[in-house]
Order: structure tokens, then C-alpha cells, then sequence
């Protein structure tokens, strides 16, 4: 299910996606995160959603340039994902979660 080695508890996930209102774009790019995450993560997720339009200071802390983007905050490194989220296999490889 995830990255972590055989006989370790998986990793626990901290997302921050960021979208730029309620736009198709950005509701499916929730919904597909939250899919991915129901599905490989389960309960070892949490996920925020934060509007830069409504919190323009966010775009700016994350260094977003394009929204949708998703932030991995934990574990580390750090990494964003820019889209929709709909590529699967290029989110989960992203967030470094293997899939068995």
C-alpha cells in the first residue's frame, strides 16, 4: 500500500491542495484526491483544501504558479503535484506511495 518497508507502519500523509475557486478543475482534482487517498492511504491522510482566491497568502507560501497544485507536507521531502490529479500512477508515484 505504501512506501513503507515490510513490518513498519505506513507513513502518514499531510496534504495541502490548493485550487483557485470552484471551478471543474478544481472540484475534480478534490475529488480525485480524495479517491486516491480512500483507496491507498485510508485513515493515514489528511487532506486541506485551501482557496488561494480566498487565501491569496497560501499561493505565495507554497510557491504555487498554476491551480490546482498539491502539497506533500509529510512525510518528506516536501514535493507538489501540479493538475487535476487524474494521472494516477503519476500522483502516487508523486507521494511515494507503491502500490502492491
Amino acid at each position: 500500500m505504501s512506501s513503507a518497508p515490510a513490518g513498519l507502519p505506513s507513513p502518514f500523509y499531510r496534504l495541502r491542495l490548493l485550487v483557485a475557486g470552484s471551478t471543474n478543475r478544481s472540484r475534480r482534482a478534490i475529488a480525485n484526491l480524495r479517491q486516491l487517498c480512500a483507496e491507498h492511504v485510508g485513515d493515514k491522510c489528511e487532506i486541506e483544501v485551501i482557496d488561494i482566491y480566498q487565501q491569496p497568502e497560501f499561493a505565495a507560501r507554497y510557491q504555487v504558479i498554476a491551480a490546482p497544485t498539491l502539497v506533500k507536507l509529510l512525510p518528506l521531502p516536501v514535493r507538489r503535484i501540479v493538475g487535476d490529479l487524474s494521472r494516477e500512477a503519476d500522483v502516487l508515484r508523486g507521494l511515494d506511495i507503491e502500490v502492491h
